[in-house]
Parts: C-alpha cells; structure tokens; sequence
C-alpha cells in the first residue's frame, strides 16, 4: 500500500532560497543515495518566495516571514497561517489519492520544522507524526496556546538539534521541546555534540529508523 511523507523543506535562515530539490540533493549528498523507501512516497515542497524581514526584505524562498530571527518576539502570525493553507492543500492532496492521515508524517529542516509543528499542532493533530530538525517555536507561539485547548492524542515528535548552533541556539530547540512535552506532546530530543546549522548522516539514519517505525509496511488486505 503506498504511503506519503508530506513535507520536507530546509528553506531556513541559514539557507535562503534553497528549494525542495535542493533539500533532496543535500540530503543525497549526507547519504550517498537518495532518501528513499519502498512504500513511502516522500515529498519535498519548495516554499513560497517572499520578502524576508530579517533580510532587509529581500525576497527569498522561506515558509514565512519573522520580525527577526529569536524565540522571544511575536510570530509573523499572518504569513505562518496562509502558508498552513497552502500545505494543508498538499495534505489533502494526498488524502485524494487514498492516503489516510495517520500514514502521512511532516516535517522539516529549520523554518521548515517550525512550519511543520504548526500545521500539526495546530490544524492535523491526527497525523502520524512530526519531525523538526535545528527548529524552534517562539515563547509565545500559536502552538502552544492552541495546545492548551486541546484534549486529543497529539503526533509524536522526533525532533534533533546540535549543540553548536549559532544561528538557532540549541536551547530554544530544548525550550520547544520541554513546552510541547508540558502541553501533552510525546517527544524524542536528539541532540549532536559540535553539530553547527547543518545536518549529518547520523541524524539522518536515526530520522530514517523514525520514519519506518512510524510508517511501517501495511499487511496486504485480503480480497475475500
């Protein structure tokens, strides 16, 4: 039965104007092969171009825009819901085509993790699950006021960061992952000694291990 991985983007502060092929290259380039599996189609959307505050305004390729790059200023409320739209387009998409919600995992590198725990935390709290590599949510995220609400089952999150981020510290990545798990989140923190804003092949293969936990291959149904 095939399954679906919407979404994965690196389209971040650290990468302006990378696209979805350009993660897919990246991520070829850490493995030495492509990351793929034998019933999960992956798919790597390209973001948006916009103006980019933090970059003067600029137009670059980001999931949404931000009044500067740190955890303690309000979120860009606006662009960060009509980039929700956007994807939840790609979701149903998918849905369209038999994929029940519950086989389909988000996530992202940077902006794009961030951008994941909001169409999940706050629009599909019954996905598979949700990864966020080197990504953060502000102190006073949207996510974490819809979550106080909530009373569902939330997805799990696989989440990793390295130590020696300069661009998204580390302990904001901590200070994320602490709230989400206050506010009934199950999730994993993997973290990587003198790992800058980048990512490697460990942190790849233990997303990979995630990813078939997560989507194992379904049993073929009967025809009687």
């Amino acid at each position: 039965m095939r399954t679906a991985l919407p979404a994965r983007g690196r389209p971040c502060a650290g990468a302006m104007g990378d696209t979805g092929q350009g993660v897919r290259t990246w991520i070829k380039r850490i493995l030495n092969q492509d990351m793929a599996f034998q019933h999960i189609k992956v798919i790597y959307p390209t973001a948006p171009a916009r103006p980019y505050t933090p970059m003067n305004g600029a137009t670059s390729t980001v999931w949404f825009d931000r009044y500067k790059i740190c955890n303690d200023c309000p979120e860009h409320i606006e662009s960060i819901d009509s980039m929700c739209q956007g994807l939840t387009d790609l979701i149903n998409n998918e849905m369209k085509n038999g994929i029940t919600k519950d086989r389909i995992l988000i996530g992202g590198f940077s902006m794009g993790g961030g951008m994941a725990m909001h169409l999940a935390y706050r629009f599909h709290q019954d996905l598979a699950g949700v990864f966020a590599l080197s990504s953060f949510l502000n102190k006073d995220s949207a996510v974490y006021e819809a979550l106080k609400r909530n009373e569902n089952v939330l997805p799990e999150l696989f989440q990793c960061h390295g130590t020696a981020d300069e661009l998204v510290l580390y302990s904001w990545g901590e200070e994320t992952n602490k709230m989400l798990k206050s506010l009934g989140v199950p999730t994993s923190l993997h973290t990587f000694p003198n790992l800058n804003h980048e990512l490697n092949r460990t942190e790849i293969e233990e997303l990979k291990t995630w990813i078939l936990k997560k989507l194992p291959i379904e049993a073929e149904k009967s025809n009687e």
